[in-house]
């Protein structure tokens, strides 16, 4: 099994495997390109988005600068908004449904590390770096869903459609479709 099996099966991996940092590498020189093509380039910015998402729908905008670790493991609907300053670790996948509005400053989170600073650094593997031993689990939200500004989403979270996530919420928990949920931790606080 590869390092990239191993990440998108959720086992621990090794994040300094060559053909993770090649992709990597290559996540971060689109991300530069998208940011600096002008934004009225609507042909061009569709151009590096299909190289660097895993799949997008119709009506896509991303407000630059965006941030990603692979890109091809974000997949996105429909009409689709994310705006200025958000940060998908897609180690694992990250799949946004139809209609979503991603406020700034989002953070979406589908990598970990162990808990114990002992466990966490692992041999360099003849890099120039030893990694952080790392884990993924997927992060899914539905369709019709606005996250507010500044909210962090941790890994193996489910989001329902037609939810509404207050600005700075941390969501550690799955959350219901129709629902209001807002805070630290975030939860419920009524239907919509």
């Amino acid at each position: 099994m590869t390092e990239k099996e191993k990440m998108l099966a959720g086992q621990p991996y090794n994040p300094g495997d060559p053909e993770l940092l090649a992709r990597w590498h290559e996540a971060k020189r689109l991300l530069r390109q998208y940011e600096q093509t002008p934004t009225t380039e609507r042909e061009q910015l569709t151009a590096i988005l299909d190289e660097l998402l895993g799949s997008h729908g119709d009506g896509l905008w991303i407000t630059a600068p965006f941030f990603a670790d692979y890109g091809e493991n974000i997949h996105l609907g429909d009409n689709c908004e994310i705006n200025a300053n958000c940060v998908f670790l897609d180690c694992n996948t990250i799949t946004i449904g139809n209609n979503a509005l991603i406020a700034p400053a989002v953070q979406i989170y589908a990598a970990y590390h162990p808990l114990s600073p002992t466990e966490r650094y692992g041999d360099p593997n003849g890099t120039d770096f030893a990694f952080c031993k790392t884990e993924s689990a997927p992060v899914v939200i539905g369709d019709d869903v606005w996250i507010g500004g500044g909210s962090i989403i941790m890994p193996g979270i489910r989001i329902g459609s037609g939810v509404t996530i207050g600005a700075g919420s941390v969501v550690t928990r799955d959350v219901p479709d129709g629902v209001l949920a807002f805070g630290n931790p975030c939860r419920v606080i009524r239907k919509i």
